[in-house]
């Protein structure tokens, strides 16, 4: 069916003709987009972001952009024009649907409003200090009168520049803060260009401060400039003063008066009974029968009744109550109380409804490699929000993992899976000694946990783990996250192993090592910086560091006492070992107000073993591939270096794990029709031995076949994002493998071999 519709279009189209302008009335102009030359004075340059924004001033969407690229720049197939001038609404069969689908009527100069357009660049140049610009524009034609792009061309003078600046120093407490803020600003410098946007930028801080020392009512409308620019040639005399209509309110400094906090039950048909408790962040009314303790509340707020009001902790209170995760509603309301000249006080009145005690999460993904390996996986975890009336979360998580060969040539079947459950407990409070102080430790979360996982690879092994840890994790700031595992102690136990499986290890001792029985007792620390770095959320950044260590502890303590050679914990000997991992994150949003974005990611890691171990354990190596690493390749199919496993243990992966790993991922993430995104991305990596093995040749980290060790895979997306949960659909195709596959060439994958798709839940990175 598809076939005559498609050879129809194109019989439509030739017989049309590649005319766009036959249904044009005389003096009609199609739009056929736009230039914009902006030329600064002799040794002067642009500002780039009011370049932007002039750019933002004069862009007119044209008749059939390019989808994906930009809805500013036609490309060179008018679909829609040719529709619309050779078909008509009336026609029936092929004709009407095809005008109905397609149409799209011209987009004229009249309709862009150049004139217009060069009065808006005018009024961004002046609020730019390039005042007496020259603005104009043109119509470019080419073989067809009827069809135009528009030039606009600015000439820019030299800049205005800040040759003054007068402050308030009119003796009061108020004028004296806004004198203070002013002239720490960098915008507000003698010799700077003169700017309004940096100007509203300053009266923002302005009122943001002043409203964190007191000022509750005040806002950045209270600011004035006034700007001489007769005085000086060029430049600029400013002064700052206070608007005339600055009500009394936002004159008055405000202390801190009586705090109300209400908690409201979920049920709004039986709100209960009111409970009136007194404590010292003022009256808690709970409303009855509510699990709750008296101090959980008490410690997210931190008002002090006399001390100045700030809109800071407003913030911080409302970022506290909600970290707890029992809430679904939170609302803060500061009211007057009294407002005398000499002590004028808010009370602020905090609304907190419970949420739903029980909430799930859900991870899923499905990988299908073109050699006929198909995995689905699944996280599915559930917590118990408020568990004894502290704020506490107790949660389980389950994990789960299976792999099986489909098609015809399954001579070996290989059928894998890996499966863990995992409880914790977590307390929004740092469970730590008396000596630190109440309010550092009544902040954040610690958790306890208790898990296990099993590996089994049925032809080879079956791999168990158990592990219980407590962490501490606590925000110095709302970008800054920092977790701190005390102690975690890890049993691997190898259950189960087949002949195959020790004929392997009789032959690779260093993988032997680490698979063998052993404790693991783990410290480590992880830093997390996530933030955007400007208001515009243009540029982003997420970085995350962790280091671990293991058994130096224990290893010391058996050292004081003297204890020398391979050392024992319950029998059982002990790993030591270091390891190391960050990750960076780049989003950079490609167009203002639009959703693509070019995201990049850089992760490296490295870990060495020494002292009470020779090799690091086998499920704290680093392996590479999968949904959310290289997606041309399936999870531990790849390394270390351009080793390879013999054929016939190509998909036991147990040796395809490493002591030094490097990531590099860009992704171009675009809208295509509401929920529905794209991707296109790049990926290459591998993981390495840091010591050389013989036994798994060419899996030394090496500078000569570095660049040749590095895996490289591309591939397209498709991502339906409802907010709260993003189904991604991944297609990766092997570009170059690390390992010699038949071919000295560099891509050197068979093209049925070089496909894996990966169906996940979440964004990669």
């Amino acid at each position: 069916m598809h076939i005559p519709v498609l050879t129809a279009l194109v019989l439509v189209f030739i017989v049309s003709g590649c005319s766009t302008t036959s249904k044009l009335e005389d003096g009609e102009i199609l739009y056929n987009g736009m230039k914009l030359n902006v030329s600064p004075a002799a040794g002067d340059k642009a500002p780039g972001e009011m370049v932007s924004d002039m750019q933002k001033a004069v862009n007119v969407r044209p008749n059939n952009p390019w989808p994906f690229i930009s809805p500013y720049i036609r490309n060179p197939f008018p679909i829609g024009l040719w529709a619309y001038n050779h078909m008509n609404d009336s026609a029936k069969g092929l004709k009407g649907w095809i005008y109905k689908k397609l149409a799209e009527q011209p987009v004229l100069v009249s309709d862009a409003r150049p004139e217009v357009r060069v009065k808006m660049l005018e009024s961004i140049l002046d609020n730019n200090g390039y005042f007496g610009s020259r603005v104009s524009y043109s119509l470019k034609s080419g073989k067809n009168p009827k069809k135009a792009k528009v030039i606009y061309d600015a000439k820019l003078p030299e800049p205005y520049l800040i040759d003054s600046i007068q402050y308030i120093n009119d003796g009061t407490k108020l004028g004296f803060l806004i004198d203070t803020i002013s002239k720490r600003s960098k915008y507000l410098v003698k010799g700077e260009r003169f700017c309004v946007d940096s100007l509203e930028v300053v009266r923002t801080k302005i009122a943001n401060t002043l409203r964190n020392l007191g000022y509750y009512y005040f806002r950045p409308e209270y600011i004035e400039y006034l700007a001489d620019s007769l005085i000086t040639p060029h430049a600029v005399a400013l002064r700052v003063s206070l608007a005339d209509n600055v009500p009394e309110l936002a004159r008055r400094q405000y202390r801190v008066g009586d705090v109300y906090t209400y908690v409201l039950r979920r049920s709004t048909k039986n709100p209960g009974v009111p409970d009136t408790i007194e404590t010292d962040k003022g009256k808690l009314i709970v409303y009855r029968p509510a699990k709750l303790r008296k101090n959980v509340i008490p410690s997210c707020i931190t008002f002090r009744k006399g001390r100045i009001f700030s809109v800071w902790n407003m913030d911080r209170t409302q970022e506290r109550l909600s970290r707890l995760g029992m809430f679904s509603n939170i609302q803060m309301q500061a009211v007057p109380a009294d407002t005398s000249s000499v002590d004028p006080r808010l009370d602020l009145y905090i609304t907190c409804q419970f949420d739903r005690p029980m909430e799930a999460t859900l991870e899923a993904n499905v990988a299908y490699k073109s050699n006929s390996y198909l995995g689905p996986g699944l996280v599915l975890g559930v917590t118990n929000n408020n568990t004894f009336g502290g704020g506490e979360k107790l949660s389980v998580q389950f994990n789960a993992n299976y792999e099986w060969q489909t098609g015809r040539n399954r001579g070996s079947i290989f059928n894998s899976y890996e499966f863990g459950v995992t409880g914790s407990l977590a307390f929004p409070r740092l469970l730590a000694p008396r000596f630190i102080r109440r309010t550092d430790r009544e902040l954040n979360w610690t958790t306890i946990s208790l898990g296990m996982d099993i590996m089994n690879r049925p032809h080879y092994f079956k791999l168990a783990d158990f592990h219980a840890g407590i962490n501490y994790e606590w925000h110095p700031s709302r970008n800054v996250l920092n977790q701190f595992t005390l102690f975690k102690l890890t049993y691997n136990k190898l259950m189960h192993t087949t002949e195959a499986f020790d004929s392997v290890m009789a032959a690779n001792p260093a993988v032997a090592l680490s698979f063998q029985s052993q404790y693991i007792p783990q410290m480590s620390y992880t830093y997390t910086l996530d933030k955007f770095l400007e208001r515009e959320k243009i540029n982003g950044i997420n970085f995350t560091a962790t280091v671990t260590e293991a058994g130096n502890v224990f290893d010391g303590i058996y050292s004081l006492c003297g204890v020398k050679g391979e050392k024992h914990l319950f029998g059982t000997p002990f790993s030591q070992f270091v390891k190391g991992q960050a990750q960076l994150v780049y989003s950079r949003r490609l167009v203002r107000g639009t959703d693509q974005w070019l995201v990049s990611r850089v992760l490296i890691g490295a870990a060495h073993a020494y002292g009470n171990s020779k090799v690091v354990p086998y499920s704290e190596q680093f392996y590479i591939g999968g949904a959310n690493s290289i997606r041309a390749f399936t999870v531990r199919s790849l390394g270390p270096g351009s080793y390879r496993p013999p054929t016939n243990m190509q998909n036991g992966y147990f040796d395809q794990t490493g002591t030094f790993k490097l990531e590099l991922n860009t992704e171009y993430r675009f809208p295509i029709v509401s929920i529905l995104h794209g991707a296109v991305f790049l990926d290459a990596g591998n993981i390495w031995l840091l010591e050389n093995d013989p036994a798994r040749p060419g899996g030394k980290l090496c500078g000569k076949t570095f660049l040749r060790d590095l895996a490289l895979g591309t591939g397209v997306g498709l991502r339906v994002d409802i907010g709260m949960l993003v189904l991604r659909g991944d297609l990766g195709y092997g570009l170059h493998a690390p390992y010699y596959n038949g071919t000295n060439h560099y891509f050197n994958i068979a093209f049925k071999k070089a496909f894996a798709f990966h169906l996940a839940i979440g964004y990669p990175f």
